[in-house]
């Protein structure tokens, strides 16, 4: 099955903050704003949506297609995606710009401030989607460029190609009725519990409306495991427990490896989505979002030890 991955491809800029941001702010002046939070270095990693999510499902043995726009800068990102053997050819290059970045600061917490600058992703993808094959393909529409994210929609639907809907953090710069349109017709919508509180308030959509819309509403809560909720149960998917969790940047995008991977193995939503929590817990073990590593046998002896055995 075809694997199609849209978003953004950024570089990362990752900084520590050595304290919690709520000691730091005035609960009386929320609507004036104006601190500093000091960090002692930075680190820059490869990162972006499409990025991550393929990088995880190339660990995981894909080969999906990459659909997004970059800059002149993009040359070291380039190569490494093809080090890894990810296809470029939905990548557009625009040279008046430089690739999205995205400045993470993380505190004692792991609560996290990101700004993100659009960068090239500002510019339309321009990939010719009629080249993408019929019903056999999977997509996932994680945070990209806006026009790209509606257009691929309906693409996708007009063509009856199953997607995975991603909003994270475009949900602030979307249409409302854009965004309802999204999740319409998408096989799956995919938020962090804050997210869906935006959803809620941008949409004026509650949990039951919105699984009039979509085939099934997946949270992801951290630490807490992830919540599945389709029109008939709701299912506690557990939190695949490390030793130490160095860094959660990126874990939901490796959730979204694991998942999307075992949807195209055929798999049953709840185990692919119990794959998406084994998936995620490598990624918090390293510091950065591309960081990790795992093989097929260290993936599925994790797998058993939380889960027990699955088919296949």
């Amino acid at each position: 099955m075809q694997l199609i991955v849209s978003g953004s491809l950024a570089y990362d800029r990752l900084m520590a903050f050595d304290g919690h941001f709520q000691d730091h702010l005035l609960a009386d002046r929320l609507d004036a704003i104006n601190v500093c939070f000091t960090v002692f270095g930075v680190e820059e990693r490869f990162g972006g949506t499409a990025g991550n999510i393929a990088y995880n499902l190339a660990l995981l043995g894909r080969r999906p297609l990459i659909l997004a726009t970059v800059g002149s800068d993009f040359s070291r990102y380039r190569e490494r995606l093809r080090q890894l053997g990810l296809p470029t050819e939905g990548i557009r290059e625009v040279p008046d710009q430089l690739t999205a970045c995205a400045y993470i600061t993380t505190d004692r917490g792991n609560n996290q401030l990101t700004t993100f600058n659009l960068g090239a992703l500002g510019m339309p993808c321009e990939y010719d989607l009629s080249r993408l094959p019929g019903e056999e393909a999977l997509a996932i529409i994680s945070p990209g460029n806006p026009g790209d994210m509606l257009a691929q929609s309906r693409f996708y639907k007009q063509k009856k190609i199953d997607y995975i809907f991603d909003p994270g953090q475009s949900i602030p710069i979307l249409e409302a009725e854009h965004m309802v349109e999204m999740i319409t017709g998408s096989r799956l919508l995919i938020c962090n519990d804050y997210e869906r509180d935006l959803i809620r308030q941008a949409t004026g959509l509650d949990r039951e409306a919105l699984l009039a819309r979509t085939g099934a509403l997946l949270t992801t809560l951290g630490e807490a495991g992830s919540e599945l909720y389709t029109p008939t149960e709701t299912v506690h998917i557990a939190a695949v427990g490390v030793q130490r969790v160095v860094d959660p940047t990126g874990a939901g995008d490796a959730y979204r490896s694991g998942l999307m991977a075992g949807l195209a193995d055929g798999r049953p939503l709840v185990e692919a989505a119990r794959m998406g929590a084994v998936c995620a817990s490598f990624a918090v073990e390293k510091m950065g979002t591309q960081e990790h590593h795992f093989d097929a046998a260290d993936f599925q002896r994790r797998q058993r030890e939380h889960f027990g055995a699955a088919d296949g």
